[in-house]
């Protein structure tokens, strides 16, 4: 009698217990009443009678994300995979016909993704496919919402995650890539040359010409001291000549003072005696003065054939030509 009152007791419990359940936040859960649909139960606690009710199956209300990899063609014939995921939701108004209509949801996204994804770019070269991919993915949603609606489901958005053209293809855009900055780098690089090119020559322009105005200005101020070396020397009876031939051996000494004092150095000067210095100035007089006597018997020559010349012009006829008189060698 015991057995049997414990018996029913647990029985009861059980069936009081299997009366109640629970659905979870953001889940619907369907009702089946021998078979068929009763009711859609939101979350909360909730009552069914047992043994004749029967929970069919929860849908998730969440937004769920599918990702699906196509491999397509684009107008200039590379094959390329895209990424493209796709977000979506269950509505809750119409549980019903999320969960009675669409056996596989997944499969059903998946299938209208490739259809619009392959039907977009094969009209996009491999550029374009990178630059519009936006432009792919809104296509895809509006394909997909107008499909997916009458399941009961709501598209949230599609985003196309990546595109990886063929391996080759990734190589060849590399090298181009790579090509385009080596031709951008060499470009700088000549004109960073030609800029450094031109600013030495102007600073050598610049150092020559201050070099030779430097020089320029030396020179002049040597013979201005020269003048007025002879001058002084003059003033106390020593003659040009005497006070060149004094300047010059001071000049020669003051040289080998200046040579001896630079122990590196290898400067030779042949000959190196004071008479070789004298020797230099009394030719280089010498020379002068020979070139002023040519000049000068080269003028006396003009001017005895012009008067010649115009005789013959006024008398009408010519005078037989005089014999050459022979060069003076000097």
């Amino acid at each position: 009698m015991n057995i049997t009152l414990i018996i029913i007791i647990v029985f009861g419990l059980f069936i009081l217990l299997s009366s109640f359940f629970t659905v979870k936040q953001q889940t619907s859960v369907i009702i089946e009443r021998f078979g068929k649909f009763l009711s859609v139960r939101q979350s909360g606690l909730q009552l069914k009678i047992p043994l004749i009710d029967r929970i069919a199956g929860r849908v998730n209300l969440k937004i769920q994300q599918l990702d699906v990899i196509i491999e397509t063609k684009t107008k200039d014939n590379v094959f390329v995979k895209l990424k493209v995921s796709v977000q979506f939701m269950v509505i809750k108004e119409t549980v019903y016909d999320a969960f009675y209509k669409l056996e596989y949801p997944h499969d059903q996204i998946t299938s209208y993704v490739f259809d619009v994804v392959r039907a977009e770019v094969p009209k996009l070269k491999l550029d374009d496919v990178f630059e519009r991919k936006d432009d792919i993915a809104i296509a895809v949603k509006r394909e997909l919402n107008e499909a997916m609606t009458t399941y009961g489901y709501t598209i949230i958005n599609t985003l196309v995650t990546d595109i990886d053209p063929d391996i080759q293809v990734k190589n060849a855009m590399n090298r181009i890539n790579a090509a385009d900055r080596e031709k951008t780098v060499a470009e700088f690089e000549a004109e960073a040359s030609r800029i450094r090119i031109v600013a030495k020559a102007k600073a050598e322009a610049e150092s020559k010409r201050l070099q030779g105005q430097g020089i320029a200005d030396q020179r002049r101020e040597i013979a201005r001291g020269l003048v007025e070396s002879v001058d002084v020397l003059n003033k106390v009876g020593i003659n040009s000549q005497e006070a060149s031939a004094l300047i010059v051996v001071t000049q020669h000494y003051d040289t080998l003072q200046a040579i001896g004092a630079d122990a590196n150095s290898n400067l030779i000067l042949l000959p190196n005696s004071p008479q070789a210095g004298s020797d230099m100035l009394n030719n280089m007089v010498a020379s002068f003065s020979a070139s002023n006597q040519v000049g000068e018997m080269m003028k006396n020559k003009n001017k005895k054939r012009k008067p010649k010349a115009d005789e013959e012009h006024h008398t009408g006829h010519q005078t037989p030509p005089a014999s050459e008189e022979p060069e003076t060698e000097i």
